[in-house]
């Protein structure tokens, strides 16, 4: 096991990531979609897991609640939802959203498999 150092993800921080990293193209999961997935109500510390180390994983997957990409990461964002054919809605004067009836999207959840247990 390696040794902990300054500035590495914990656990929980590695978990979000995985998360994040498992989202399809196209599709998203709003900040405390992932927390609740993680067993949290921690939307605000899946945003400072995403903020610090976010960045080799598809962050722009992870929007806010109203649909909106990431503060200060509209066009960016917005690039790479139109690559992916990510469902937008239209929007006046608040930039760009996601629609999230269509776009959102929930990791399916794998029970241990426990058929082979004596008991």
């Amino acid at each position: 096991m390696a040794a902990w150092q300054p500035g590495a993800p914990d656990s929980f921080a590695e978990a979000v990531l995985e998360v994040v990293a498992d989202i399809p193209a196209g599709r998203v999961m709003t900040y405390g979609d992932v927390a609740a997935v993680l067993g949290s109500r921690g939307a605000r510390v899946v945003g400072q897991v995403m903020a610090r180390y976010g960045s080799d994983v598809p962050w722009w997957r992870v929007i806010r609640a109203s649909g909106q990409p990431p503060v200060c990461h509209e066009h960016k964002a917005l690039e790479h939802y139109v690559s992916e054919d990510t469902p937008l809605r239209s929007s006046t004067g608040s930039g760009v959203r996601v629609d999230l009836a269509s776009a959102r999207w929930s990791p399916e959840i794998r029970w241990p498999d426990h058929s082979n247990d004596s008991t």
